[in-house]
Formats: C-alpha cells, structure tokens, sequence
C-alpha cells in the first residue's frame, strides 16, 4: 500500500517521508533532546535566581546571608526535581515553560526580599520569605497536577463541574464572615490566619469550562446568523452565553469592587470564542458591551470614578493629595524615570516609598533598579511564555486542548497587560497582581498550575504523529 492511499494526500504533502527505523529513532530521540535543553535553560534560571539574592544582599546589607541563599537554593532544588517529573511522565513537553517560570518566580523573590531589607524585616516577617514559602507550595501542587493531569481530555467530561466551581469561587468573597476587603476590594476570604483569593482558582476553572462549552457550540455561534456590512451577526438565541458572563463581570465590578478581574474574566471569554468560532462579531459585540458597562460604572460608581480621575489626572493636585488617588502612580512612575536604562542596581535605589512596592508595583520596583533593559528583557519572558502557549493551542489536535491552551496562554498574557498598562498609565490602574512576579500565595499557586496545565497540553501535542512512514525497509 502506498503512503498516498494509507495517510492521504494531504499528510504527506504536509509531512515527510521516512522509513520506520528512522522514525522509531526520531521518536526516541527528541524527548532526551528537549528535556536536555530544559536542565540546561533551568541551570541558567537557578543561577540567575541565585545571583539576584545575592546582588540584593550586597546592595543593600553589603554582606551575603547564607541562610536566604540556602533556602533559595532549596527552591532550585525542587525546580530540577520537577524537571526529572517531567522527564518521566511528560517527555515532550515544551522545554521552554518551566526555566522562564523559575526565573520570573526568582526574580519577584529577589525584589520582594529587597524591600523586606528596606523596610528592616527580619525572620518570618520578611513578605521574601513567605514569598519562597508559597513557591514551595506552588511547585508541589504543580507537581501534583502532572501526575494526576495524564490525559487533559479528561477534563471536558467535567466542564459544568468547572463551572459550578468557578462561579463558587467567584462569589465566596461575598459571603459574610469569610468575606474580606482590603484596599477597597472584596476579593479575599480569611480562614483563621490565612487569607486567599479565591477568583485567582476560579479563572482556571473558568478556562476549562469555557473551552469545553465552546467545544460543543461552536458550529451554531460560527455557522449561523444573518450578514450585515461583511460581518455574520450571531443570532438573539446565542447570544445568551456573552450575556451571562458579561452579567457575571459586570458583577465583580459592583459588588466586589475590581476592574482588573471584570475585565480579566470578560476578555478570557471572548478570546476563546473568537478561537472558537473565528468570527470578529463576538469580539466587537463583546468590546460594546464591556466599554459601554464601564462607562455607565465609571459614571455611578464612586470608586469607579476615582480610577478614571487618578488616570487621566494622575499629576492634578487634588488627585494627587486624594484618598485612593494618584500618590501611588505617580510615586512608581518617578521610580521608572529614576531607574534609566540600566537601573540603578539590585539593592541601590528607594522602591520601598511606593506603596505596595512588592504587590501592585512590583514591575515599577524592578524597573528602578533593573532599569529599562531588564525590564524588556521580563516583558521578552512573558512574551514567550505566552507564544509557547498559543503554539501548543494551534498545534492540538483536538478542539478542547486547542481552545484550552489558547486561554490559559491568554490569562497570563491579560494580566500582565493590565498590570503593566497601569502601572505605565496606557489604562487606568487596577489590583490585578504580575503573574510569578509579585507577592500573593493564591496568585502564584494558579499561575503554576496554568503552567503545569500548559505542560501536559504540550506533551499531549507532541505524541501525536506528524510522520508519514513508509515500509521501504
């Protein structure tokens, strides 16, 4: 039998033609070459991690602390452990993901432990210390997630279970008694000591269900509906699922206070249905709807209003001196002129007098002492980090993995926008934390779980076959 009748024409003009010896030995092969690449690029990640710590102790002490380094280096070690995880149980998965999270994650560690050191901390009073505590934490349910996460198929048969679970999250912070506010926001629980925020869970359950949602009703919302000047209008009946997760935003923004998770929630929706079904109409639908719920928000919501004036007015004096207003902004813009292209050096300037330096800021922080270049070369992280993400969404081979990985990419790729975009003054500024950068144990344990997410949908890609192979031998 020929490759033509036994593959069709298609693959093999996609493909090329190989025998099967040297196919078993591609196959072989690529697995130890990837995770090669992974312990290597994961060294240099240690080492940078390891060099920051050091760089801020002698900036700012003048002296080494071992016992820092030693627990950084604890840290390292549970990285490479996670990198011989995946050398068993994910193979082909992507090299790149998990050395540019340790990095990201050792550098936020660095910086958070710098302000500790500004502000005279010591022990487990030092945010740096939790900070490596919750990285812990987060590397071990990652891990976790790998080993019980084989096959991400599995998690389409549950997609009204994520549901329920992300709308349960979503809204724990407004029950009374668990319920916490903090700077203006209802987004926290407190249990005891400890406090979390819930929705950084919920947008991952969230992912999932949209992505199997979509997966089901993609052929009606991208098939249907009537034309109008080149673009296909979805019908009244589909417009149902937009109405409710814009109900659901427009939600967050009122009763818990928070653009920056209205609008992560919204945007992670209509990306994945513009993936889904490829018509630009949701997009435009959804942007008037978001656009025009702020606008009627920024006009009746007192708190909502104090945003747009501290954005547009952020150097007006009666901004400036307001409470909530643009003391904050303003401060963390002065700390990025200050920092010039090449910063003023780990340990050398002042980001302790902007508030929330280790949380909010945390990107005005590193832009003082890493200075434009090292914050374009964390930007230049992101930036792969989220092309990796698309590249396994538009690799799968399977509707729900597509849609999935291509959200989960897209979650992190919104935040830092957001976040950058207010801390830069391009958006009004909102609490939305940098993805493995700022300080936040809740924020941190979801981003690595996307992550591990992210690296078992990327295994899965690579294990499909992309050969032709012939029986020439």
């Amino acid at each position: 039998m020929s490759s033509t009748d036994a593959a069709g024409p298609t693959l093999e003009a996609a493909a090329p033609r190989v025998t099967m010896t040297e196919a078993i030995t591609i196959k072989l092969r690529t697995p130890a070459k990837l995770r090669n690449l992974e312990l290597l690029l994961l060294l240099v990640a240690i080492g940078i991690t390891g060099a920051a710590v050091a760089l801020v102790q002698l900036g700012a002490i003048g002296e080494l602390d071992l016992t820092i380094i030693g627990y950084g280096a604890g840290l390292g070690m549970l990285a490479l452990g996670m990198h011989v995880v995946l050398r068993i149980t994910a193979p082909d998965a992507d090299p790149f993901i998990l050395p540019i999270i340790v990095t990201l994650n050792g550098l936020g560690v660095a910086m958070i432990y710098r302000l500790d050191l500004a502000e005279g901390y010591v022990g487990w009073e030092m945010a740096g210390v939790r900070q490596m505590v919750w990285t812990a934490i987060a590397m071990v349910i990652a891990l976790a997630v790998l080993l019980i996460v084989r096959n991400h198929r599995v998690l389409a048969r549950y997609r009204y279970v994520a549901m329920l679970v992300g709308i349960a999250l979503l809204l724990l912070p407004m029950l009374p008694g668990i319920g916490q506010t903090i700077n203006g926001a209802r987004l926290w629980i407190q249990v005891g000591p400890f406090s979390f925020q819930p929705g950084e869970i919920g947008k991952i359950a969230l992912a999932v269900f949209f992505a199997g949602y979509l997966m089901t009703a993609r052929e009606s919302l991208s098939m249907v509906g009537r034309t109008f000047l080149g673009m296909r209008l979805p019908r009244g009946r589909d417009l149902g699922p937009i109405l409710v997760v814009w109900v659901a935003a427009m939600a967050v923004l009122v009763f818990q206070r928070d653009l920056g998770t209205s609008l992560l929630y919204f945007g992670l929706f209509l990306v994945m249905i513009y993936v889904a079904t490829g018509r630009l109409s949701w997009v435009l639908l959804g942007l008037t709807l978001f656009l025009g719920g702020a606008l009627i928000a920024a006009q009746t919501l007192g708190y909502v209003n104090n945003r747009f004036a501290a954005w547009l007015g952020a150097f007006e004096q009666q901004n400036y001196d307001a409470i909530g207003g643009s003391y904050q902004l303003v401060q963390g813009m002065f700390g990025l002129a200050d920092g010039g292209l090449i910063g003023t050096g780990l340990g050398q300037g002042r980001p302790d007098i902007v508030p929330l330096a280790e949380s909010d800021f945390i990107v005005a922080s590193l832009g003082e002492e890493l200075g434009l270049v090292g914050l374009f070369a964390i930007l230049g992280l992101y930036l792969l980090f989220v092309a990796r993400g698309f590249r396994i969404g538009f690799n799968g081979t399977d509707d729900f993995g597509r849609l999935l990985a291509v959200g989960l990419a897209f979650v992190v790729a919104l935040q830092v926008f957001i976040v950058i975009g207010g801390v830069t003054r391009v958006i009004p500024l909102t609490g939305l934390t940098t993805p493995f950068l700022a300080a936040g144990g809740s924020a941190l344990v979801a981003n690595w779980i996307i992550a591990a997410l992210l690296l078992r949908l990327s295994d899965t890609v690579r294990h499909q076959p992309r050969l032709v192979v012939t029986d020439d031998e």
